[in-house]
């Protein structure tokens, strides 16, 4: 009886992927340490071209960088005690969505039994609990208050990067075999990602702005809290803006009705629309050059990996990846998977 042969291919491929499944478990279990590190890399690449033209002012790149700095930290310092009142408001507003939460359930309670679906609106307000969610936003007023030191870190980690950058070409190019190509590679890969999280970044702000500024029109209370939560999603690729929208949508359906929580869905895809379809396709191009599947299962991917964070910046870190698997033989075929040439 003849012995299976693993062949020489074979044996490598065994072993990579041995040391893949062994690199992702590691980077799972320091994800504590290595998600800041990774946060701070791309807040560094977001500023750097900020910096860059306050030097084509004849500013000192220190002067700059600490200039810069400065009105973060003034900004964050402003936005987290806005943030701190309008979370201690809706703590004290949370006892009150049980008792108006039975108000558009008997309303809905008819429909749903003509459809066939028996259902009892007192059984569903005894499984509503508002002391979890009262205990959820305390929670995050906690992490609010623990999360300054860490920011403080994040600043300054960023504040060393940005000092470090001009002297980072000339500390990579010994460690490469091919210094030209690889620079080359480097070079791609951050006016890749500096491009997306700038223009990404940008209109995250104005859509945070435009839905602060839409439901305070239309009297939505805590209009603030989920204008920044509209900003923060938006950078989630696919579903961001969906998550985003679901809170205020349901707050206005629980204190106001069926009716003006319809205006409100209506106001959300109406700015999806505009700068999720039209706005950011257009000032974005096809310039990422990854399929559509590939930005969804990157999210997932990323999510599960880093958490939060990692979905956050799937799009970016998957862009790193394509770019640095086009650099090798075998990684080209890939990087091509990845890629959305077939759609064109």
């Amino acid at each position: 009886m003849a012995k299976p042969v693993i062949t020489l291919n074979g044996l490598k491929l065994v072993i990579m992927l041995g040391m893949l499944v062994i690199i992702l478990t590691g980077i799972r279990f320091a994800a504590d340490i290595i998600v800041p590190f990774i946060l701070a890399l791309f807040i560094a690449v977001i500023l750097n071209p900020l910096v860059q033209r306050m030097e084509r002012l004849r500013l000192p790149r220190v002067v700059a960088i600490t200039l810069l700095i400065s009105v973060i930290v003034l900004g964050m310092v402003l936005l987290l005690a806005y943030l701190g009142t309008s979370l201690n408001e809706l703590t004290r507003t949370l006892p009150q969505y049980r008792s108006s939460l039975a108000v558009p359930l008997q309303q809905l309670e008819p429909w749903l039994q003509r459809a066939g679906i028996g259902v009892s609106v007192e059984e569903l307000l005894k499984y509503i609990d508002p002391n979890a969610a009262m205990s959820l936003v305390t929670g995050l007023l906690a992490q609010l208050s623990n999360a300054m030191s860490a920011i403080f870190l994040l600043l300054l980690t960023v504040v060393f990067m940005l000092l470090e950058v001009p002297q980072l070409p000339a500390k990579l190019q010994p460690l490469m075999s091919r210094p030209a190509e690889g620079m080359g590679a480097i070079q791609r890969a951050v006016d890749s990602v500096s491009r997306y999280l700038v223009l990404k970044t940008a209109i995250s702000i104005i859509t945070g702005l435009v839905v602060w500024g839409m439901l305070a029109a239309l009297g939505v209370r805590f209009a603030f809290i989920w204008g920044l939560l509209a900003f923060a999603l938006n950078y989630i690729p696919n579903i961001g803006s969906v998550l985003a929208a679901l809170p205020p949508i349901a707050q206005v359906l629980v204190f106001n009705g069926f009716y003006d929580a319809l205006i409100v869905l209506g106001g959300y895809l109406l700015v999806n629309l505009v700068f999720g379809n039209i706005l950011e396709p257009r000032v974005m191009g096809r310039g990422l050059g990854l399929s559509t599947l590939v930005v969804f299962l990157s999210l997932i991917f990323w999510g599960w990996l880093l958490g939060p964070v990692g979905m956050l910046l799937s799009v970016p870190l998957t862009i790193i990846v394509k770019i640095a698997l086009e650099q090798t033989e075998g990684g080209r075929s890939i990087a091509l998977l990845l890629s959305d040439t077939g759609a064109r």
